[in-house]
């Protein structure tokens, strides 16, 4: 009972200190424009996509379509409006009768407020399978299920209420991700597992794990010269209000750690509950014996945690790469670019995190069942 009123309070306490968005207003804030969500009542001239010129020179070619306003100053209006297309799919928003969509909305003084369509509504179908993911969380793992849920909003406030603003304020990224991380983990493991021994020993491995993936991010970056502006985003910092100077290798590096964390956690917990449970069963076994089996059960989980991590990353760049072969481009050209080989020194340097903390964390579970034996 004291266990299950302690959760509460923690959940009630991250609850108080996440300020979490007003469901009810569906207005979204823009400097450029007011945005709302609206409906898509009519299409009164279509454009067929064999109408679309695909061509080196765009002549861009426009649906004539009647939208509703559904939120907002405007809401409930209607009106009439051209939806530019280019045949460009990475621009173009072409819309059918009943799409529900983003509307952007221009006011002028004396004018009638201009309306554009700027993208469709997809946060309903996110929250859609977010509740489908708690409810089976819940259904399934019951008080796990709930400790599960409490460690992923812990997270989250950590990341956006934490790192993200110390970030932006112009702090080390590595020294925060580092700091950060390293009290999720405790947060994380003694919600899910309790103040015990195999928690002690996750913590040690997990952190061990996380830290050492980071300097060999941090010395094989800059032995590389990874720039870390290895994407738009990266590129569009150096360009936002706060006028901020951000050490962007910091930035890659800090990323590099906490895409590593999710799979040391599990790798640590996976070894040191198994050597925990071996031991509860059979208390007469030795120490040897005991890192013996917490090494084999890390060699197991690391072959499928390792893929994981490349598979994830290659995913993440499948349209690149089936770029440079359908080109045929040299592998000389493709391995020496910094998008490519930061690519693959996150995949390796997060796997060799992992495989790191596989031997930390069977040494330290076996270390702390010893002393607490004798």
């Amino acid at each position: 009972m004291k266990k299950i009123t302690a959760l509460i309070f923690i959940f009630l306490l991250i609850l108080h200190s996440v300020s979490f968005a007003d469901n009810t207003n569906t207005e979204i804030n823009s400097e450029e424009m007011k945005l709302e969500r609206g409906e898509v009542t009519d299409v009164v001239t279509d454009v067929k996509d064999s109408e679309i010129n695909t061509g080196e020179y765009l002549d861009i070619q426009s649906q004539v379509v009647k939208v509703k306003v559904l939120t907002g100053k405007y809401k409930g209006e209607k009106f009439i409006i051209d939806n530019g297309l280019s045949g460009n799919m990475f621009y173009d928003i072409k819309v059918k009768k009943g799409d529900k969509v983003i509307l952007g909305i221009n006011e002028f003084k004396g004018h009638a407020p201009e309306v554009v369509i700027t993208d469709f509504t997809r946060d309903t179908y996110i929250m859609y399978i977010l509740i489908a993911f708690i409810l089976l969380l819940l259904i399934v793992g019951r008080l796990k299920g709930i400790k599960s849920l409490i460690t992923l909003l812990v997270t989250g406030a950590a990341i956006f209420k934490v790192l993200l603003p110390l970030i932006l304020r112009g702090y080390s990224p590595i020294w925060v991700t580092v700091l950060t991380t390293t009290i999720v983990t405790i947060i994380t493991f003694l919600i899910i597992g309790g103040f015990n021994i195999k928690s002690a020993s996750a913590i040690i491995g997990t952190v061990s794990g996380v830290v050492i993936a980071g300097a060999l991010a941090y010395i094989v970056g800059n032995a590389a010269k990874l720039t870390g502006l290895n994407s738009e985003e990266g590129m569009m910092l150096m360009h936002i209000p706060q006028k901020i100077n951000f050490d962007f290798q910091g930035l890659l590096f800090a990323g590099i750690i906490i895409g590593t964390l999710g799979a040391v956690m599990d790798v640590s917990m996976s070894i040191s509950s198994s050597m925990y449970e071996m031991r509860t069963l059979h208390p007469e076994v030795s120490p040897k014996e005991l890192m013996k089996s917490g090494l084999n059960v890390g060699k197991d989980v690391m072959g499928t945690m390792s893929n994981t991590l490349i598979l994830a990353y290659t995913g993440s760049s499948l349209p690149l790469l089936l770029l440079f072969m359908a080109y045929e481009t040299s592998l000389v050209k493709v391995l020496n670019m910094n998008l490519i080989a930061t690519e693959i020194v996150r995949a390796f340097v997060g796997s060799i995190g992992l495989i790191i903390a596989i031997p930390i964390t069977t040494l330290a579970t076996g270390l702390i069942l010893k002393l607490s034996k004798k």
